[in-house]
């Protein structure tokens, strides 16, 4: 008898548990979305822009690196030439005042030097090293400190250079170009003369002159060695 209840009791809490869940699940296929699971569908095409206002324009984007400078461009035309500048008075008086001190400079290292090493006779400085060589060598020596050989042109340039030197001393005066014809260095005849007695005599070839201790002149080998003398404008 006991057995028997239990079991009907068992028997009507299963089914009244049956019945409840299923009212549950018809309540909720009644309130809840449905979601079929299953393979994605296939994308549809791209609609058409709309016609609604359009929005405001953006900032700016970030500046991007600059790009490989372009080939030169061709020259401008030239300009006209400009007026020229005008010197002021202000100018012009340090102008002068500069060449003035330049003036005053240059003639006294011209006395130094006169006083010092060498002798002037009208516009010519004569200034020897002392040294003696040929003939070609006193050239190229003279023309080295843009002077020339010394060269007489009057009997005050003759004393000079003899008082300078006070021995034999190379003039810049040859018949090198023309025998027993003598002439200056730069090919002129000459005005003045000195020469010693029986002198040019051209005695085995002797093309060159020199200034003997009286002044007198003789012609010379021009391969000997004598005093070198050079002479210089002023």
């Amino acid at each position: 008898m006991f057995l028997f209840s239990a079991l009907s009791l068992l028997l009507l809490n299963v089914i009244t548990a049956s019945c409840s869940e299923k009212e549950t699940c018809e309540n909720a296929q009644k309130t809840c979305h449905v979601v079929t699971c299953g393979s994605p569908g296939i994308k549809g095409e791209k609609g058409e822009t709309g016609q609604g206002t359009r929005g405001l324009q953006g900032p700016p984007g970030k500046l991007g690196p600059p790009g490989s400078p372009g080939p030169p461009g061709l020259p401008g035309v030239r300009g006209p030439k400009g007026d020229p500048g005008e010197d002021s008075d202000y100018d012009s008086a340090l102008a002068t005042s500069e060449r003035q001190a330049l003036q005053s400079e240059l003639d006294r290292v011209k006395k130094l030097l006169t006083f010092a090493l060498g002798k002037m006779a009208g516009n010519k400085l004569f200034l020897t090293n002392g040294e003696k060589m040929t003939f070609q060598s006193v050239k190229a020596l003279c023309a080295q400190y843009q002077g020339s050989v010394a060269t007489p042109m009057n009997a005050a340039e003759n004393a000079a250079i003899q008082k300078l030197a006070r021995e034999e001393l190379y003039l810049g005066i040859t018949d090198e170009a023309k025998e027993g014809h003598f002439v200056d260095l730069k090919g002129r005849p000459l005005s003045y003369r000195n020469w010693n007695d029986g002198e040019p005599n051209d005695v085995n070839g002797e093309d060159c002159t020199i200034l003997l201790k009286d002044g007198k002149w003789n012609d010379v080998s021009c391969n000997s060695n004598f005093m070198a003398v050079c002479e210089f404008s002023l």
